[in-house]
């Protein structure tokens, strides 16, 4: 059977060789050996190559947004080319192919009913999930299917949820992790559910939210769906969006748009999605002129890990930004790594590397004491300088790290070299924002233009604020294109690929984008270290909702309720003329 359509955004990348890490390269490899076992239990396993004799490099490609955690079959296929005949193979991946072959992201179907009570607060939400997961498995295939039942109860106070998920097989290409997996298309139902019922019972629809929001009291709050959110103050990042947007200005825009010939709609949408996933190890070793080399187990792909850890290591241990290399996507360089996903980079790669830099700073601490003839217990450490406390005594981290290479004269217990490794066990924090759109819909047309998109988020302790912006942005990019644009479409009866380019599948481009505004309201976890939650995945969760908010907002004279993704030209100016009839 084959679908007509489901909503992606193709691979970017047109070359790869191998973008995973070791360990999922072998996990690929392992689970084609237990394959082959069935078909062909007579194969001689003796001669795999150890996972050590093989070298994995995987360079800043790009974002990849999901794509990068698969293991295609054509690169285990590169691996045994070039070992059966003894010579370099290459995989070159044209665009056509990618899009092709390459993992889908999103297509669900859902059913969703909200009960309430009579005072308009939540009693249980019911919800009837099929997922196109293609033709066969990704690596990743359980992610969707598991985040469409746990993520489903967003911000709000829901006492019962009942959810069915069905995964369904189709001749097309196989569903895998894609920016947020499956937590955009939650929030976008249970969003729609709480402004279609706002709509029905006559209620504004800030209040319908306001009456069903976890407050702070309630936290640590477990959901129906048994996730447990350890901190948040959902109604003031409301208030703040609200007062962010002009809320209370909209009228007046409204009016102004009719005058123009085109209906404005107003929507919004809070979110709350799971991050982190995962322990990871992060690795620091300090030269003999004090300039550190960071071996981490994360991966940037556009991300500026270069940037942000390299801030972090200047705030932790003194040394400049300048000073400090970072080695990454190289398993002769990185001992061990789970790489990047579910906004974990920070959260667990960020606290493992502040593990790290402590184990560092105790070993200096040990040195330094040595150095000043004083008690390791009375050594402060404080923008790069070791100090004994209450004196004037110090000596540089420079200095400490010089000493440590001594050939001889330091005693056993010290080593040589300053070094730390550190590890975080990367338990789920809570990410959560609100993002309200405005729109204008052209009738004659049904050409749909945002106009403005005003967000606040709570992404926990922020590092660094144009970094964080820049996730941010792209990934609210990423929730306008498949909201409005993207679209894979097969032939019906053939099951042929129809959008292959980008002549055929639109993506977003800069003229369908409107200025954000954005703000930070974080409230820090205490899950880890740096009080991080995550910040490259709110966009993209919380666009979907509010836009389709906004244009049933903008149609509602032409009592239009529902707005199926992508909202297409064609699409709303059905919906207008079907209305209309």
């Amino acid at each position: 059977m084959a679908k007509e359509q489901v909503s992606t955004l193709p691979a970017l990348q047109m070359k790869r060789t191998f973008q995973a890490p070791r360990e999922k390269v072998f996990r690929a490899w392992t689970d084609a050996k237990e394959l082959a076992r069935w078909f062909a239990p007579s194969v001689d396993y003796s001669t795999v190559v150890p996972e050590l004799d093989l070298r994995v490099v995987s360079p800043d490609v790009g974002g990849g947004f999901g794509m990068k955690s698969q293991v295609y079959p054509e690169e285990i296929l590169v691996l045994w080319a070039a070992r059966k005949l003894d010579r370099p193979v290459k995989l070159v991946v044209e665009r056509s192919d990618a899009i092709a072959s390459d993992a889908h992201g999103r297509h669900q179907i859902v059913e969703a009913e909200l009960a309430l009570d009579a005072n308009a607060r939540i009693l249980a939400v019911r919800s009837s999930v099929s997922i196109d997961l293609g033709a066969y498995l990704s690596v990743t295939a359980a992610s969707a299917p598991n985040n469409a039942t746990n993520s489903l109860t967003g911000t709000y106070v829901v006492p019962l949820m009942h959810v069915v998920v069905k995964a369904v097989f189709t001749n097309t290409a196989m569903m895998a992790s894609y920016r947020g997996t499956a937590k955009p298309e939650a929030s976008f139902v249970m969003e729609r559910l709480v402004d279609k019922a706002a709509r029905e019972l006559g209620i504004d629809p800030v209040d319908m939210r306001r009456r069903n929001l976890i407050p702070p009291t309630a936290m640590p709050h477990k959901t129906a769906g048994g996730l447990v959110y350890d901190c948040g103050e959902f109604e003031k990042v409301l208030d703040s969006a609200l007062e962010l947007a002009d809320w209370t200005g909209f009228a007046k825009r409204r009016t102004e748009s009719e005058r123009r010939g085109l209906r404005r709609g107003i929507g919004l949408a809070l979110h709350c999605q799971r991050a982190g996933n995962q322990s990871e190890r992060m690795e620091i070793r300090v030269a003999p002129n004090g300039s550190v080399a960071l071996h981490v187990g994360t991966h940037s792909h556009g991300q500026s890990h270069e940037t942000a850890f390299a801030q972090m290591i200047n705030e932790w241990l003194g040394v400049e930004p300048d000073q400090v290399t970072l080695f990454q996507g190289d398993t002769d360089k990185v001992l061990f790594g789970r790489g990047t996903f579910s906004q974990r980079s920070m959260s667990t790669g960020g606290s493992a590397l502040q593990a790290a830099a402590d184990i560092v700073i105790a070993k200096g601490k040990r040195l330094a004491g040595l150095i000043l003839e004083a008690s390791e217990e009375d050594i402060d450490f404080k923008s790069g300088v070791f100090l004994v406390r209450g004196t004037d005594r110090t000596v540089a981290f420079k200095e400490v790290a010089k000493k440590s290479y001594q050939g001889m004269g330091l005693p056993a217990e010290f080593g040589i070299g300053l070094d730390g490794a550190g590890t975080h066990p990367g338990p789920f924090t809570f990410p959560n924002g609100c993002m309200i759109c405005e729109v204008e819909v052209d009738t004659d047309t049904g050409t749909v233009a945002v106009v403005r998109l005003s967000a606040v988020d709570d992404v926990g302790t922020v590092v660094n604020p144009l970094t964080l912006e820049g996730q941010l942005h792209g990934s609210t990019a990423q929730g306008l294109g498949e909201t409005l644009l993207e679209q894979v479409v097969y032939q019906r009866g053939s099951g042929q690929l129809i959008t292959g380019s980008f002549q055929d599948y639109a993506m977003p481009r800069a003229d369908n984008m409107p200025a954000i505004v954005s703000s930070i309201r974080p409230v820090p976890t205490k899950l880890n270290p740096l009080g991080a939650k995550g910040g490259s995945e709110p966009g993209n969760v919380g666009a979907p909702a509010a836009i389709i908010n906004a244009i049933v907002d903008a149609l509602s004279s032409y009592r239009v309720t529902d707005v199926p993704m992508p909202a297409t030209p064609e699409r709303i100016w059905q919906l207008i003329h079907g209305a209309r009839e």
